[in-house]
């Protein structure tokens, strides 16, 4: 196996292994009704810091009561080190007001969110109760069914005229950050070819090298990855060329994994050939360090989702949550967060800076779909089997009902089966179409 490259690793940007600290945090979560820290001051200063320039003039009382409370509790699946220079350039904005901030998976953070607002019993939470001001997450459509289930408080933020009418809905979900999903392939193993430049480019070259990179191509297991359930979904909307390539995946033996940053760097190790549906921005990062891998954005489609931030309807803070969400849509929040060591691309359209939409299209090509907010990244989610069943094999996935022609007790569309086993039982002998009809 070769060596892996004398990089030093990054922090993922999306779905990073429970580390050793995101364990203790998990551990020491609080329950609703449960206090903060007392050390946390709930002021720390008399006097208000000024509002930015062009905000309205009643912000100043906004600034007050945030002063007053103190704190802001932002549960978030960016990695804590990716969001460190965010939180200290808040904090020193805004100072007397401490960020606290608990990182979590996807699937984490939707969970504990909807257990604590159950332990709540209809009841709000204390000023100084250990629940959630802002919810900020890479799962669109769990941030949209929150949303839509009137978890959120409809705020009509001062930043909301230098975003993309996609990226906000209702005043009550907010995208923050423009990331594409790409094809991520390590430079050696594909020295001497042509690069797969479309899906079905991507499922022939599979094909033609099935023996030697079997077990060698990876992407995300939707069973434990919310943006990677997410990129599949909207991949099944798109048309049968997917499910074309869904059948390559399986034939090549697929690898599956929830982490980002361990995709990428077994890819730029040699370890793997290829990674499929990758966020690009932790990929686009590591190459401008020298990495040994290359990314294209499919001609077909290129989807770009956007983390979505919303305040929460019962934030025992509301004034440090709304400061919170309007410093992270900001000029001066987007650019903190371009500077990361993920380089997240902002969401605004009104900056001259180069990690803008605009620069990734013309770095990556024209094909790039946004992933709106709102109704139309959330689907139904449920599954065919639990993840036991779907992993030994010992039900049939809802891809292969569809392949062999019987109905799927559940509603929704196959693509919701892919775990482990979805990816290499679908009949190889059916049509990609007989498989799209089955969506």
């Amino acid at each position: 196996m070769p060596t892996r490259p004398s990089l030093p690793p990054l922090p993922c940007a999306c779905e990073p292994p429970a580390s050793g600290q995101r364990r203790r945090l998990l551990g020491a979560s609080l329950l609703a009704g449960a206090t903060l820290p007392a050390a946390w001051p709930l002021h720390a200063q008399s006097r208000p810091p000024a509002p930015p320039p062009g905000y309205p003039s009643g912000y100043d009382a906004t600034i007050a009561g945030a002063m007053r409370e103190g704190m802001v509790t932002v549960y978030a699946s960016t990695d804590l080190k990716v969001a460190q220079p965010l939180i200290a350039a808040f904090e020193a904005r805004y100072p007397g007001i401490r960020v606290h901030y608990q990182d979590l998976n996807t699937i984490e953070l939707n969970q504990r969110f909807l257990a604590e607002t159950a332990a709540l019993g209809g009841k709000r939470p204390a000023p100084d109760a250990a629940f959630a001001d802002v919810l900020w997450s890479t799962a669109m459509d769990l941030q949209i069914k929150l949303v839509n289930d009137g978890h959120a408080q409809r705020y009509a933020s001062p930043e909301r005229a230098g975003l993309p009418g996609w990226a906000v809905w209702r005043d009550e979900a907010w995208g923050t950050t423009f990331e594409p999903a790409v094809i991520v392939y390590n430079r050696h193993h594909l020295a001497g070819m042509r690069p797969p430049r479309s899906r079905s480019g991507l499922a022939r070259l599979l094909q033609e090298h099935a023996p030697r990179w079997h077990g060698k191509v990876v992407t995300y297991d939707v069973e434990r990855s919310g943006v990677g359930y997410l990129l599949a979904q909207q991949d099944a909307r798109m048309g049968s060329e997917f499910w074309y390539l869904a059948q390559a995946l399986g034939r090549a033996g697929v690898q599956l994994s929830a982490s980002t940053a361990e995709m990428i760097e077994r890819i730029a190790s040699g370890e793997l050939v290829m990674g499929y549906n990758l966020l690009g921005s932790y990929a686009l990062s590591l190459m401008e360090r020298g990495a040994a891998i290359d990314v294209i954005a499919p001609r077909d489609y290129t989807l770009v989702m956007s983390r979505v931030a919303f305040i929460a309807r019962r934030a025992p803070r509301p004034n440090a949550a709304r400061l919170w969400l309007d410093y992270l849509l900001s000029r001066q929040g987007q650019a903190v967060l371009a500077k990361s060591t993920s380089q997240l691309y902002t969401i605004r359209t009104d900056t001259d800076s180069v990690h803008t939409a605009a620069a990734l299209s013309e770095r990556l090509g024209y094909a790039l779909k946004p992933i709106s907010v709102g109704p139309a990244c959330w689907p139904r989610r449920t599954q065919c089997a639990s993840a036991p069943s779907w992993r030994a094999g010992a039900r049939p996935c809802a891809a292969k009902r569809a392949a062999q022609g019987t109905r799927s007790p559940v509603s929704s569309p196959p693509i919701w089966a892919f775990g482990q086993a979805c990816w290499h039982s679908v009949d190889s002998s059916r049509s990609s179409a007989a498989i799209g009809r089955g969506t």
